[in-house]
């Protein structure tokens, strides 16, 4: 059992973008954690679906890049495909959002997120997450765990580590992460060029 100092530092081996994405937050019904096995049954389909989807292509567009100059309709054509199935399963994903357990992330990244709130959440508490990146046209269920609660005027800035999380699912948090550094990069330069 990882103490709270270790829990935090955990929390911020991952690089975190401050940027707002939908999440879902549910506090589980027992504050005793599970098993990874169960975690994965408990996994709604859709984003098991979008977990086998993410990394199918990619590797396959780039065999067919490198294999030759000849095959560039081919790769074109699949990726427009992809393209294609990227946005059903977004659509897909969309469904999963309930308005009620709605609230944006001050930050993330792939270990843990902060979430802004109307009320406190005791340090501890164990919740399912679907956290929505429409920058990767997908979404990410974990289950987390509160490991900082800070009073923000009249709102609450929630830390959760993400205590159950496929390691794909990982890995999609951090390309998100990189892909709006780099374009919150490219905005601030184009700014910096036009002043």
């Amino acid at each position: 059992m990882l103490t709270q100092e270790e829990k935090k530092a955990q929390f911020e081996e991952f690089f975190k973008i401050a940027h707002p994405l939908n999440v879902n937050v549910l506090p589980l019904a027992t504050n005793t954690p599970c098993d990874f096995s169960e975690f994965e049954a408990q996994m709604p389909y859709a984003f098991k679906l979008a977990g086998q989807f993410s990394g199918i292509d990619g590797g396959l567009l780039r065999s067919l890049k490198l294999a030759s100059q000849d095959s560039e309709a081919l790769v074109a054509f699949l990726e427009a495909q992809s393209q294609k199935i990227d946005w059903m399963l977004s659509y897909i994903l969309e469904q999963q959002d309930d308005p009620e357990y709605r609230h944006n992330t001050v930050n993330f990244g792939g270990g843990g997120m902060v979430i802004d709130h109307n009320a406190p959440f005791e340090v501890g508490t164990l919740a399912e997450i679907k956290l929505f990146v429409p920058s990767e046209h997908s979404a990410v269920y974990t289950h987390g765990e509160v490991i900082t609660c800070e009073a923000k005027e009249d709102r609450y800035h929630i830390g959760f580590l993400f205590s159950h999380i496929r390691e794909s699912d990982q890995e999609l948090l951090v390309k998100a992460t990189l892909h709006l550094q780099t374009q919150q990069l490219r905005a601030r330069h184009k700014v910096n060029a036009n002043e």
